[in-house]
This record gives C-alpha cells, structure tokens and sequence, in this order.
C-alpha cells in the first residue's frame, strides 16, 4: 500500500541559505509519525514546505498518491492536509466558536451546516476551557486556551494528515497533558498524525515510528521504541526529563 504521504529527496532553502538536503520520510495511513531534533535541525522547515508554505527547491512530496509540492497552501489543505503551526495562529478578532466554524470551511459543501455546529458542540464539550470561553475574542484566550483552540480547529477539519509544529511551546505542564491525551486519542480512533515535538521522548513515547532531523538531513529512523533505547539518542536527543505520555 503506497504511504498517505511521502516526502523524496526534499530540499528547501530560505533566500541563498538551504536548510533542508535531500530529506526523504513516510507516513502511512494511521500513523503517529514524531519528528524531533535539536533547535534549527529543519523540523519546522519540513512541515512548511509539505503544507505549501515554502516551496522546495528540490525533491517531491506526494500526499494520496499524488504529487503536491507545485500546489498552493489552500490547495493541499482542500486535500485534507491541516497544517497546526507553531505559535497558535488562531484568528485573534474572531470568536472562539467563529475560530472552529473557520476550521470546517472545507467541510460546508459535503456536511452541511447542521453537522458543523453539532459538531462545534462537541469539541465544547471535550475541551472546557474553550468551551466556557465561546463567545469571547480568541486573541484574549490565554496561550494554553489558544493551542486548544488550534488544535480543535484542526480536527473540526476532519484531517487526513494532521501535522503539528511544537504544540507543547510554552504550555504549563496541565495544558501539554491535555494536548499529548488529545494526540494519543486521535491516534487510537484511527487519525493520521506527524509529530514535530521539542520534547522528543514524549513524543517518541506515544509514537509509532519516529525520524531525527539534523542539519537538514534524517540522521536516524526507526520504530519509536528502538529509538528510545538508543544510547546515542538518549545522549544527544533526550535529555533528563523523560515525559511518558503512552
């Protein structure tokens, strides 16, 4: 079975400097694929140019079987694609319920407005803390409140592949619990998920396989255990604090 995306020989620069040679990862349909490196590795770079955010300079990316690299962002996000960056980027003088009506733009023609706002309810219902803040601005959402509402506005999507840049940055420790149990849910309801994560042990502990970026290049791969037992990744990629998840 061909992989739901696969990345080949991807390269990609910012102006004459290349951040990204020859990268070459696969996701298969169902996976939770984590993608962890040191700081400037190309992690966020990779996600950027998959979505349609960068273009490559090199290499082909193909999402369904089909090659998507030449397609504008709005294009690949038609295909099911959902792109959660890092930083938030709610939409800050929109509503808390408007940020998810947003999110299920894609999904107007073929479910109609009934199945959206049931299904706005229900994401209320799983996260609270959105929940209990519908009606204010989002840009007034603490930062916490903020990835919630990112990340729900994702899944209203009803994604193919979600991919999520750093969504535990700056988060209190209650709030990344309640990303990484999100994360480890739509996994185990089937959802196609890649990973990039500053805390790599916590993201290889709820992964299936896992790739480390360095400079640039997949310097490692593997099932998301081997990894973990690797000396040389726990010497260089790990750190002290281990946070299982799984």
């Amino acid at each position: 079975m061909e992989p739901l995306l696969q990345v080949n020989g991807l390269t990609a620069a910012y102006g004459s400097a290349a951040v990204l040679h020859g990268v070459e990862i696969t996701v298969n349909e169902g996976e939770l694929v984590a993608l962890v490196g040191s700081n400037g590795a190309g992690k966020s770079t990779l996600l950027r140019t998959i979505s349609g955010l960068i273009s490559p300079t090199g290499g082909e990316i193909r999402f369904l079987g089909q090659p998507v690299h030449h397609l504008a962002p709005e294009e690949i996000t038609r295909l099911g694609l959902l792109h959660v960056p890092e930083g938030r980027h709610v939409f800050p003088d929109q509503s808390t319920e408007d940020n998810l009506h947003l999110g299920a733009y894609r999904r107007r023609k073929s479910d109609g407005s009934k199945q959206i706002r049931a299904d706005v309810e229900a994401l209320f219902e799983r996260f609270p803390q959105i929940g209990r803040r519908r009606k204010n601005l989002a840009g007034l959402l603490s930062g916490g409140e903020q990835q919630i509402l990112a990340i729900a506005r994702a899944l209203i999507g009803k994604p193919r592949l979600l991919m999520l840049d750093e969504p535990s940055l700056g988060l209190a420790p209650a709030i990344i619990d309640i990303v990484f149990q999100t994360l480890l849910h739509e996994r185990s309801n089937g959802m196609t998920i890649l990973l990039v994560e500053q805390l790599a042990y916590a993201a290889l502990s709820i992964a299936d396989r896992g790739y480390i970026l360095s400079r640039g290049t997949v310097a490692l791969s593997g099932a998301s255990q081997v990894l973990l037992n690797d000396a040389e990744v726990k010497r260089h990629y790990l750190g002290e604090v281990q946070h299982a998840f799984a």
